[in-house]
């Protein structure tokens, strides 16, 4: 069956001795790495059978992943094909070849030793949260002690004094921003649109782009991007829990521009059609991909709305749509600045939650402190964590990692991002 599966591959994707055009001055081990790219295709896809959710899109051809769900190797069995993998691309030579070339291999490279690190955990090994994060997006976190995060709580309880705790207060003013639900539609729906107007102003997004919105619950995420090939997303917002005015940007900009959905969408319009790389119409979610992905989505929120223009666009747009008040935008933006100083507080709380050193509720109460949400959203961010552990990392590191490279780029910040979502940049390269 094996063989059989191998034969469709080479049947639906072309024999290797008959791949994709490489680009001019990249033939050297172009064969080899088209070869490897479908195998490693065949792999994420059977991983992805062993492990629901880690394959997050694909849309290569359907027979690929019918072939996968039919006869998925054993973890053992995958653990030996990503060695295998890794063996013949150390093997391909790129001496003298187009740097895009060299590149390729880089990459593919990197996802296949994300993909052994994940078969080893998903076989039982234990790794550091800092090596896990390492092991799968390529980057290793710093560990603070959260007593470093205590002067930023400082600034807030100065911005926000009062009787209760600092948590308690802050959800207390953030309720004044809350989206009404039966006004969730019309608010995301502005928020996603003048996302996509400022993105589209500076990158030609594909002429038949679009994406459907759906509110959903009982997940433990607050959005979602599924994308679903030639250019179209699902976009889902978990309405569990208080969505603010602010988050409405936030989200448009993150699932949908110039972030996830334009992110897929360029990487399928340069990579799989132009190119006919075929790794890159398979995502997996435990991968240097989503280091890139996660924190140019994040990124681009300040991309698109720089500056003061998000409260702005809040006070002018949003609040009225929502039926808010605008009194305090300001102070609200000043709390979201503030509150941004946080977001790596959560890496050593997870360390020490998944480590074992501190208790379900000591965490919590650890999450309430450091994110200043309430108990049940700290919960639930307690979910996301048990579910997708060093992932956090991609959010805050990655967006600043990611602005720091895009800005060294040049002044043209949109080109710097355009040029990032085309490409196989490794977080590696970012440093």
């Amino acid at each position: 069956m094996r063989a059989a599966i191998l034969a469709l591959l080479c049947l639906v994707g072309g024999c290797a001795s008959n791949p994709a055009s490489p680009p001019a001055g990249g033939a050297a081990g172009g064969d080899a790495l088209d070869a490897i790219a479908r195998d490693y295709v065949a792999l994420t896809l059977e991983i992805g059978e062993r492990e629901p959710g880690y394959v997050d899109a694909y849309y290569g051809p359907a027979e690929w992943q019918a072939a996968a769900h039919a006869d998925p190797r054993t973890l053992p069995q995958l653990i030996q094909g990503a060695a295998t993998l890794s063996d013949r691309l150390n093997a391909v030579s790129v001496a003298g070849a187009d740097p895009v070339v060299r590149q390729r291999k880089a990459y593919l490279l990197a996802h296949v030793a994300a993909a052994s690190a994940r078969l080893r955990m998903l076989s039982g090994e234990t790794m550091s949260f800092a090596d896990e994060a390492e092991a799968l997006f390529g980057i290793r976190p710093e560990l603070r002690p959260l007593s470093t995060y205590d002067p930023v709580l400082a600034e807030i309880d100065a911005l926000l004094p009062g009787a209760g705790s600092l948590t308690d207060r802050v959800t207390e003013f953030r309720s004044h921003y809350v989206i009404p639900k039966e006004r969730l539609q019309v608010v995301m729906d502005a928020a996603i649109a003048e996302c996509r107007a400022r993105t589209a102003r500076h990158i030609t997004l594909p002429a038949n782009e679009n994406f459907t919105l759906a509110f959903v619950g009982d997940k433990p995420w607050s959005g979602y991007n599924y994308y679903q090939g030639n250019s179209q997303s699902k976009i889902e917002i978990n309405a569990d829990f208080p969505i603010y005015t602010e988050r409405a940007i936030d989200l448009g900009c993150h699932e949908g521009y110039p972030g996830h959905h334009v992110y897929n969408a360029l990487l399928e319009q340069t990579f799989v059609r132009e190119r006919g790389w075929v790794e890159m119409s398979v995502y997996p979610l435990f991968s240097p991909m989503s280091f890139v992905a996660e924190g140019s989505a994040n990124y681009g929120i300040d991309l698109a709305f720089p500056g003061s223009e998000g409260t702005r666009f809040e006070r002018e747009v949003l609040f009225p749509l929502a039926g808010l008040d605008p009194a305090t935008a300001e102070k609200k933006a000043q709390l979201m600045a503030l509150t941004r100083q946080l977001a790596r507080a959560e890496y050593t709380i997870a360390d020490d939650w998944l480590a074992g050193r501190v208790s379900r509720d000591e965490t919590i109460e650890r999450l309430m402190k450091y994110t200043l949400a309430d108990r049940a959203k700290a919960t639930q961010r307690l979910r996301f964590i048990d579910t997708y552990r060093s992932y956090i990392i991609n959010y805050g590191l990655g967006r600043d990692v990611v602005q720091a490279w895009v800005e060294r780029q040049g002044p043209d910040h949109w080109q710097g991002m355009e040029t990032l979502l085309s490409s196989q940049t490794l977080p590696v390269d970012l440093d």
